[in-house]
């Protein structure tokens, strides 16, 4: 993304994306307990809209080198009442109640659960061919989703794969991926794609036009 000011601290429609993430859970009757993982400066002076979130349902938490670090950072902090744990990219401001609701009920079935969505580009696996990106096959769509968050799961699931991950010192791209190995169950669940990732300065650009025109 460039610049200095950390990502999630950048603002969407004059709100923080972070602050635009957190919402949706704050405001949901379910979520008693909401961490929230940052750079250890950025814990230890927070800025002014982030400390002012209510302080008997947030958490701030430093994290780790690694995205594993910062869950497992997560997770240790989390309110033991919490059976049903959540896990969410704070650059997805575009969260909806209805997903939310979505994922919670297949994790409390026992099961993992992540949202995303079918693919329909054709898809190509490629090699590096001195440099240029050569075609190796086309994999059937068909059975293909991009994966968002948030992803649910039973919380001991979730410290169990993590637990192992580190023991076997595997990261993982996200948390189903961890779960994934140690043969637990997950489903999809349908998401939109609103529900962007704001990762580089195109994305930016696409969250303020999605600010202007909501559903």
């Amino acid at each position: 993304m460039g610049g200095t000011l950390p990502k999630p601290f950048r603002r969407v429609g004059g709100i923080p994306i972070l602050e635009r993430a957190v919402r949706p859970f704050l405001a949901h009757a379910d979520v008693a307990h909401v961490v929230i993982v940052l750079r250890p400066s950025d814990v230890e002076a927070p800025p002014r809209w982030l400390a002012e979130l209510p302080e008997e349902r947030v958490t701030l938490v430093a994290g780790g080198d690694e995205r594993a670090d910062s869950v497992r950072a997560g997770l240790e902090t989390l309110a033991a009442e919490c059976r049903t744990v959540l896990v969410h990219d704070g650059a997805r401001p575009f969260v909806e109640s209805d997903l939310v609701d979505a994922v919670i009920s297949v994790a409390r079935r026992g099961i993992g659960a992540v949202a995303g969505v079918p693919l329909t580009d054709t898809i190509k696996q490629v090699t590096d061919d001195g440099g240029a990106a050569v075609i190796v096959e086309t994999l059937p769509r068909e059975r293909l989703w991009r994966a968002q968050t948030p992803q649910g799961f039973p919380r001991r699931m979730l410290e169990d794969a993590h637990r192992h991950a580190a023991e076997a010192g595997v990261l993982g791209t996200d948390d189903a991926s961890l779960v994934e190995q140690v043969g637990e169950r997950v489903e999809m669940v349908p998401d939109s794609t609103r529900n962007i990732k704001i990762t580089t300065p195109h994305d930016l650009e696409l969250a303020e036009w999605l600010v202007d025109h909501p559903r």
